[in-house]
C-alpha cells in the first residue's frame, strides 16, 4: 500500500510507513505554471522581504527581474545579478492555513529547514512539492528578510475531497469502498482519514477471503479526489502437478484436463481462499488423491500462478486365485478393479468365481457426476450373480440339518445428479432371490416350518426403485479428519412377479468428525460420531430383515449376533489417533444398538432368541496400505464375550 505523490518523508508521518509514489526530482511544467507566489516587478527592500514566483518572467531582463535587495550589514549576505542562486538562512519557517497535521506533513516534505539554507528556485520547488502531495489546493512561498536570514511562510489551503476513484477492483463493491470514505467527503483532506480508509478496505478484502488482494497505490489529489489502487489476486495461470510420495515430480494418470474443469479456481478469477479450500475437498472426495496441496507462485501484473499439488492413490488392483469350497467346490477366481478407469475417475469392478458347483460373478461400471459438466447425470450399471450363508437367517436350520443360503441373481442402474447442495441418485433394481440348502435345492420353510421367503414357493422377485439423497462435507471421503456425511434413502418395491412383495425401507446416517490436537502430532486426532436408524414398512422378506453385531455394527458381537429386525438404531463414537507419524493409527470405540422391540415382527422370527439390544467398546488399529485401510480391532460386548475383527476402511 502506497501513497502516491508525496516525499519519503512526507509518506512516512502520512501513513506511518506506506510507501509513497516517487516525486519528481524537479517539478513538471504543469505544477510550475500555478503561481507560488505574486510576481513583483521591483526589488523589495530588507523589510518587505523576498516574494518568490512560481516561474521567473522569460521575457524581463536581468535588470527587470524580481531581485532583493538587502543591506549592507555583514550578517546579511548579498545578493549577485542571478538572485535563483543566492543561498539565504531560513531564520525561521511557518506553514499557515492547515491544521496541525497537515502542517507537520508540509514541514516534513519541504526541503527548506528553520537554520537550514535556501534560496529562490529551492522555495519554488517547495511550494511546487506541496501541491504535488495533493494534500493542498494551493501553496505560495513568501518571505521576509531578518538580521540573520530569512522567515519563510508557506500559505497553504487544504484540498476538499470529493469523491473516490477506485482502480482495478473488481470484487470491492464501488458503494462499500465509498462507504469507508464517506466521513471525508466535502471536508479538508485528512491523511489519518485515509489512513483508516484504506484499512478498512484491506480488512474487508482479508474478511471475505480475498487473502492476496492489496491496496497497491493510494493518494489524494488537488481537485478532491482519492485515488485507490488495487491488487486483488488474479488468477494468471492454474498449473496442475502430481507428485510422488516423496514428494517429487511425477507423470500422473489423471487426465489434467479433468481436474481443471471441476476447479471452481479458474484463471481470470480474484483467488479466494474458501474456494481454494473446496477445490481441495472435491479433489479428495474424489477418491484419487492421498495428498493435495496448493502453491502459489508470483506472476506478472501483480497476478498470481496457482499450482494445485497432487500425490495419486493406487487406483488399480489385480488378483487371481482358487481353492474348494461347499457352495462352488473347486473353483478359480479373478478380481479386477480401476477406481480412475480412463483417467477420468470412471469405476470398473469386475469379481468372477468359476467353480464345479457354481458360477458367480459381480460386475459394475460407473461413470460418477462431474460438476464442471452439471447438464449431464452420473450412472452406475451393475449385474451379479452369488450364493452365501443369509446373515439374517445363519440361527435358522433346515429340515436335512444345513444352514439357509441365499442365492441372488440381478441388475439394476442408477444415476445421480446433485440438487442444490444434496447429492440426489434414483435407481431401478431387479433380484430374484432363492433359499436353498447345501445341494442347491429350493427350500421355502425351515426344520419348524417357519418360512424362509415371502412366497410359498422360496423364490422371491423384488423389484425396488430407490432414491437417496447426501450431503459430503469430509475434507477426504477415505480418511476423514474433519466435516460430516449425511444421508437419507427410501427403497419401494413394485409387486411384480414371484412373492408380489410390497414394501418401503427408510434409512438415515450421519457422521461427524472434530479434529483434536491433544499430542500435538503431525497429523491431527479425531473425534468422530456415527447414528444411524431404519426401518420397514409392509411386506418383509426374512432375509431382507436388518441385522446388528458384527465389525461394521456392534463389535465385540459377531455377525448379526446381537439382532434380526424390522427397525433399528445404532450409535458409535471413535477417538482415533496417529502412532509415531507413521501409517498407523489407533483407535478407541464404542457402539450401541437396538432391535426398538421390532424383531418379534420379521416372518419366522429368524432374531427371537437373540438379546435386540446391547453395547460393546475397545480398542483398535489401522493401517495405511496400497489396498487402502486395513483395520482391526479387538471388541468386548456387554455380555463378556470378546473377539478380533477385521475389516477394509474405517468403521464409518
Amino acid at each position: 500500500m502506497r501513497l502516491s505523490s508525496m516525499t519519503p518523508i512526507a509518506l512516512a508521518a502520512l501513513l506511518g510507513g506506506v510507501l509513497p509514489h516517487p516525486a519528481s526530482a524537479n517539478p513538471t511544467s504543469d505544477s510550475l505554471a500555478v503561481p507560488v507566489s505574486p510576481a513583483t516587478t521591483r526589488a523589495p527592500s530588507p523589510s518587505q522581504g523576498l516574494a518568490v514566483p512560481a516561474t521567473p518572467n522569460p521575457t524581463a531582463t536581468p535588470e527587470t527581474r524580481n531581485t532583493p535587495e538587502f543591506s549592507q550589514r555583514p550578517s546579511v549576505p548579498t545578493l549577485q545579478s542571478n538572485p535563483n542562486d543566492v543561498i539565504v538562512r531560513a531564520t525561521r519557517v511557518s506553514i499557515v492555513g492547515a491544521s496541525q497535521e497537515l502542517q507537520e506533513i508540509a514541514r516534513q516534505t519541504i526541503a527548506t529547514k528553520e537554520g537550514g539554507d535556501t534560496n529562490q528556485q529551492q522555495l519554488q520547488r517547495d511550494a511546487a512539492t506541496l501541491l504535488e502531495t495533493g494534500l493542498f489546493s494551493t501553496a505560495r512561498a513568501s518571505s521576509q528578510a531578518n538580521r540573520d536570514g530569512l522567515d519563510v511562510t508557506f500559505a497553504v489551503e487544504p484540498s476538499i475531497v470529493r469523491s473516490l476513484q477506485l482502480n482495478n477492483a473488481r470484487v470491492l463493491p464501488a458503494d462499500v469502498a465509498n462507504s469507508f470514505f464517506s466521513d471525508s467527503i466535502g471536508k479538508p483532506v485528512s491523511p489519518a482519514a485515509i489512513k483508516q480508509g484504506l484499512a478498512q478496505i484491506e480488512r474487508w478484502y482479508q474478511d471475505n477471503g480475498y487473502v492476496l488482494a492489496r491496496v497497491t497505490d493510494a493518494h489524494p489529489t488537488r481537485d478532491g479526489l482519492i485515488k485507490v489502487t488495487v491488487a486483488e489476486g488474479a488468477i494468471s495461470n492454474i498449473d496442475i502437478r502430481f507428485l510422488d510420495d516423496k514428494g517429487q515430480p511425477t507423470d500422473g494418470r489423471t487426465q489434467q484436463d479433468y481436474i481443471r474443469k471441476g476447479l471452481k479456481l479458474q484463471p481470470g478469477d480474484i483467488f479466494r481462499i474458501d474456494t481454494a479450500r473446496e477445490d481441495l475437498r472435491q479433489l479428495y472426495q474424489l477418491g484419487l488423491f492421498k495428498n493435495a496441496n496448493i502453491k502459489l507462485d508470483d506472476a506478472a501484473n501483480q497476478q498470481v500462478n496457482v499450482a494445485y499439488l497432487l500425490t495419486e492413490s493406487p487406483s488399480r488392483g489385480f488378483d487371481a486365485g482358487g481353492g474348494y469350497s461347499d457352495s462352488a467346490g473347486l473353483f478359480g477366481s479373478i478380481r479386477y478393479n480401476d477406481q480412475n478407469f480412463g483417467g477420468v475417475n470412471n469405476q470398473l469392478n469386475v469379481n468372477a468365481t468359476v467353480g464345479t458347483r457354481d458360477v458367480q460373478f459381480n460386475a459394475n461400471y460407473g461413470k460418477p457426476y462431474r460438476a464442471s459438466r452439471p447438464d449431464e447425470m452420473g450412472y452406475n450399471i451393475n449385474a451379479f450373480r452369488g450364493s452365501g450363508t443369509s446373515t439374517a437367517l445363519e440361527d435358522s436350520t433346515l429340515a436335512n440339518g444345513d444352514t439357509p443360503r441365499e442365492r441372488r441373481i440381478g441388475a439394476g442402474v442408477t444415476v445421480t445428479k446433485p440438487i442444490d447442495d444434496w447429492n440426489a441418485s434414483v435407481g431401478l433394481n431387479y433380484t430374484r432371490t432363492s433359499i436353498r440348502d447345501g445341494n442347491g435345492k429350493v427350500t421355502p420353510v425351515d426344520a419348524n416350518g417357519k418360512p424362509l421367503s415371502l412366497s410359498d414357493s422360496g423364490i422371491d422377485d423384488l423389484v425396488t426403485v430407490r432414491a437417496a439423497v447426501g450431503q459430503d462435507r469430509r475434507d477426504n471421503p477415505a480418511n476423514p479428519t474433519s466435516g460430516s456425511v449425511v444421508n437419507f434413502s427410501t427403497e419401494q418395491s413394485l409387486p411384480i412377479g414371484s412373492g408380489s412383495i410390497l414394501m418401503n425401507r427408510l434409512e438415515a446416517k450421519y457422521s461427524q468428525y472434530v479434529p483434536l490436537s491433544i499430542f500435538q502430532g503431525k497429523n491431527p486426532e479425531v473425534l468422530a460420531f456415527n447414528v444411524q436408524g431404519g426401518t420397514t414398512i409392509g411386506d418383509l422378506p426374512p432375509y431382507q430383515a436388518f441385522t446388528l453385531g458384527g465389525a461394521n455394527s456392534v463389535r465385540g458381537y459377531g455377525n448379526g449376533d446381537l439382532a434380526t429386525s424390522r427397525s433399528y438404531v445404532l450409535a458409535t463414537a471413535e477417538y482415533r489417533v496417529p502412532l509415531f507419524d507413521s501409517p498407523v493409527s489407533g483407535v478407541l470405540f464404542a457402539d450401541f444398538g437396538s432391535d426398538l422391540g421390532s424383531s418379534s415382527s420379521v416372518p419366522g422370527e429368524p432374531g427371537a432368541s437373540k438379546p435386540g439390544t446391547g453395547f460393546g467398546y475397545g480398542a483398535g488399529v489401522r493401517v495405511n496400505s496400497p489396498v487402502g485401510t486395513i483395520r482391526a480391532d479387538y471388541g468386548i460386548s456387554d455380555r463378556g464375550d470378546s473377539r478380533v475383527q477385521f475389516g477394509l476402511g474405517q468403521r464409518f
